[in-house]
């Protein structure tokens, strides 16, 4: 017989109030499609409306068929049918990394990076899954993972200029603007995804990493500071940091968990590797991911019973 429960979408938020869940989805899907429509026609973004057509395209014709796939190969029923509804908020979090990575990255004028970085996102929440108590949870940041690997991929590919955030506004607007998105995105986080301590430990352990530094490096602590009043540090402190499919529910793991991408990211910059915030992130996603898998392997041995001696 047919199953007639709905499966689990690739953007599962472990124990979120779906209600909640949904207005965060729409608040960012509203957010960054004014942001990267008015970036393109007023703030001086540097990607081509082509380059956003293709990026969001692919991860929702990606998101499609993959579900496709797994709604047949299982005899399920799909989480996209019942109407017009249902299949957009099934596509929103696919739309929404496949216009993250194509904001972040900087390809020149070249598509391909960005179809692979779309692509990438999408395929790795369904690559790379966890076992967890009612299944297997994706735990690698899709749009983060995918900036890392492009940017390892295609040696001439960039991030994006942070000028572009900014290029075209002058007097009040350079304040209004970042802050605007930083309050809105706070109370956002604060009401739907309950993600605030994370974000919290982050910020503070950014500023205790670059104290560090300048102790050991004798160096001013101020350029190290410097990133944070950046709209492109608020954007990965409000949407790429606290992703709820990707990070810790309880208090003490949020906190670790921000405190981590902090200490990873000290490190690297010690080491003067570039692109130190995306990887740092990608960095704690797969290891937290392995930590996943060999906690569910413990307990697995847990409960398997004693053998007696002589069987």
């Amino acid at each position: 017989m047919k199953a007639t429960t709905r499966i689990a979408t690739l953007d599962f938020y472990p124990r979120a109030n779906p209600r909640l869940r949904l207005f965060a989805l729409w608040y960012f899907t509203v957010l960054m499609t004014v942001w990267w429509i008015g970036g393109i026609l007023f703030l001086g973004f540097e990607q081509s409306w082509a380059q956003f057509a293709l990026g969001a395209g692919t991860a929702i014709v990606l998101q499609f068929v993959l579900m496709w796939v797994h709604v047949k190969s299982h005899d399920l029923s799909p989480p996209y049918a019942g109407g017009f509804w249902p299949l957009v908020n099934f596509l929103i979090p696919a739309y929404l990394p496949g216009i993250a990575v194509t904001m972040l990255l900087y390809p020149n004028e070249r598509l391909m990076p960005v179809v692979f970085a779309a692509a990438l996102a999408i395929c790795s929440k369904a690559i790379f899954r966890a076992p967890v108590a009612h299944g297997t949870q994706h735990f690698l940041n899709p749009s983060n993972f995918a900036i890392s690997v492009t940017l390892l991929v295609f040696a001439d590919v960039g991030l994006a200029p942070p000028y572009q955030f900014t290029a075209n506004i002058v007097g009040i607007w350079d304040w209004a603007l970042p802050a605007g998105i930083l309050l809105s995105g706070i109370i956002v986080h604060a009401v739907s995804t309950a993600r605030l301590p994370l974000i919290l430990a982050w910020l503070a352990a950014f500023v205790l990493q670059a104290f560090i530094r300048s102790q050991m490096f004798d160096a001013p602590l101020l350029p190290m500071l410097v990133p944070m009043t950046s709209v492109a540090f608020i954007l990965f402190t409000l949407y790429m940091v606290p992703d709820p499919g990707t990070t810790p529910l309880r208090f003490d793991g949020q906190i670790a968990f921000g405190i981590a991408v902090a200490a990873v990211y000290g490190v690297l910059q010690s080491n003067h590797i570039v692109y130190g915030l995306v990887l740092s992130l990608t960095i704690v996603c797969g290891v937290r991911g392995a930590w996943m898998y060999l906690s569910h392997l413990r307990s697995r041995t847990a409960e398997l019973p004693a053998r007696v001696p002589g069987e």
